[in-house]
């Protein structure tokens, strides 16, 4: 049996990371059937994108008009990530997300809660922030929502509360030196950014192994 290890890079407000996580899905179960005695291990590494955003967040509307300078350019982009999140099953209605939250305290939470878990509990964990925030538009900043998404997804609740109540709530931002998110580093020999296509991640992962192979 061989490793491979993935660092992920990623923001829950960020749509592409959610597009790159359904990419690196498939690219893992391409490499499952070309490799079978190979083992992926994935290292979720929050990035917070927006830092000096309010805690209480800021109106979504306005900060993409503010950010692109028309509506026109909003909704372009809008059609834009729609579009491609489609093509991987992912549905968003950019129409019903009311504000731009501080991701802090959920990725705060979500590091502190992935040491406790396993990998499984920490894909429905991740998935279900996601899902929050995309999908059903909740407030992510919120100790009590992420304690229901954390419940929801089968965790138990005397795990949960500890992390939600501590008073220190800062979190230390990953760095991608500049790439942006998503940002996948494999076995710590190459890297690539964007939500890239399954198969360019898939060859990605060959070539780590391939790597591998010569460092024997």
């Amino acid at each position: 049996m061989r490793n491979l290890n993935i660092d992920v890079f990623f923001e829950f407000i960020c749509p592409w990371c959610l597009i790159g996580k359904r990419q690196l899905q498939k690219a893992i179960y391409l490499l499952q059937q070309s490799h079978p005695d190979v083992t992926v291990n994935l290292n979720w590494r929050g990035v917070q994108l927006l830092p000096h955003i309010a805690e209480e967040g800021i109106p979504f509307k306005a900060f993409y008009l503010q950010r692109l300078g028309t509506s026109t350019a909003v909704k372009m982009r809008q059609a834009q990530v729609r579009q491609a999140a489609q093509a991987v099953g992912v549905e968003i209605d950019f129409e019903r997300i009311p504000r731009m939250p501080n991701t802090a305290k959920a990725h705060h939470f979500f590091k502190n809660a992935a040491r406790r878990m396993s990998p499984e509990q920490q894909d429905r964990l991740l998935e279900g922030i996601f899902s929050a925030y995309f999908h059903h538009a909740e407030n992510i900043s919120d100790p009590v929502t992420l304690q229901k998404i954390a419940v929801y997804c089968g965790i138990a609740e005397e795990t949960v509360s500890p992390i939600l109540n501590q008073t220190d709530i800062s979190f230390a931002s990953a760095n991608t030196g500049g790439k942006g998110v998503p940002y996948f580093v494999f076995d710590g020999s190459s890297a690539m950014a964007g939500a890239q296509p399954a198969a360019v991640l898939y060859q990605a992962m060959l070539d780590a192994l391939e790597t591998q192979g010569q460092c024997v």
